[in-house]
């Protein structure tokens, strides 16, 4: 398994991770990484333990953290990378080592999403989507496929996502997952302008999140709350045009987000922002994008700053309103 920092970083084209999520779809567990070296030192169960709970630790550390911990998540991701490779154990052990090694990539992932490298970040997801598929770990797989789609819908190339999302579902098990891929695919269908389609992806999500409440969500989701499920299916309906729904709904989703989850509030603020200029409504636009804007810069989250800098030609035909000219200041600076 070749992990980024081993790999030339270059962008992987969307026809590339389409046939990858097919091939994903309709095959049984690869082969990817080979037998485990017959020269290299056992790996123990203790060791993997304490791995595994350093793993969950650095994980769930507050938003505002996590800018401090990143380093520390690569080097461990480095350290399963290089005992898969190089190190002598049993099944289960391999097992658990691949489930380390996917789940650690999807965070570096994510934070190499955030930053905006975006080729790093497609590297990581794929090499932890080979960790899962390894050990036939479907649920995993599907998870990274749905980031790679996530990360396609967001440079603006929503075909590529959905045609991830539809060979992401066919294999996906839990109702939650199955939840968050029907919704990461409205998204992509209605930056398409596919009404119908979106509508039916909405209604699968929502049913789906309800079904999934007597069953512990798979812990790359457990962050999926009702609050994702209002605000992404606002973000969709203003992408079809439904400017009152989706204000509704964002605002609705808002209200539910834990004060925690710092990022994901800094993202829904700018959608919410979005949906009041949708509504000529720019001073409540102002207020939302400027505090989107002041959190994002306080956790060091480049992304949602990029979502509000987005905004900025739109606020430019409203100098006059209030909070604009303050907000256009500092998104600029």
């Amino acid at each position: 398994m070749e992990h980024s920092r081993r790999t030339l970083l270059t962008a992987v084209s969307g026809g590339a991770l389409v046939t990858l999520a097919s091939t994903w779809a309709s095959t049984d567990a690869w082969a990817l990484t080979g037998e485990p070296a017959h020269g290299g030192k056992p790996v123990g169960e203790d060791l993997i333990a304490l791995l595994e709970q350093t793993s969950a630790t650095l994980t769930v550390q507050a938003t505002e953290q996590r800018q401090h911990t990143a380093p520390l998540i690569d080097a461990l991701l480095t350290t399963v990378t290089d005992l898969i490779e190089n190190g002598r154990y049993n099944w289960p052990v391999k097992v658990r080592l691949h489930a380390l090694a996917a789940g650690l990539s999807q965070t570096v992932g994510w934070h190499r999403f955030d930053l905006g490298r975006h080729a790093e970040a497609s590297q990581y997801w794929v090499a932890g989507l080979h960790s899962a598929h390894e050990v036939d770990d479907r649920d995993m797989g599907a998870a990274l496929l749905g980031d790679l789609a996530y990360q396609a819908s967001w440079r603006n190339d929503p075909h590529t996502a959905a045609a991830i999302l539809d060979r992401a579902l066919v294999k996906t098990q839990h109702p939650g997952a199955r939840s968050l891929l029907h919704l990461r695919l409205a998204r992509a269908l209605a930056a398409q302008g596919d009404q119908r389609a979106t509508v039916r992806a909405l209604s699968a999500a929502e049913h789906l999140f309800e079904a999934s409440s007597g069953e512990p969500l798979p812990a790359w989701c457990v962050w999926m709350s009702p609050a994702d499920l209002a605000v992404d299916s606002g973000r969709a309906l203003l992408d079809l045009g439904d400017t009152r729904r989706a204000h509704q709904l964002i605002r609705e989703g808002q209200k539910l987000l834990p004060p925690s989850r710092a990022k994901t509030h800094a993202v829904f603020r700018a959608y919410e922002a979005r949906s009041h200029l949708e509504a000529r409504e720019p001073e409540r636009a102002a207020a939302a994008a400027l505090e989107a804007l002041q959190v994002a810069q306080r956790i060091g989250a480049p992304r949602c700053i990029s979502l509000v800098r987005d905004l900025v030609p739109s606020f430019e035909a409203y100098p006059h309103a209030q909070g604009v000219r303050e907000l256009l200041g500092q998104a600029v600076a």
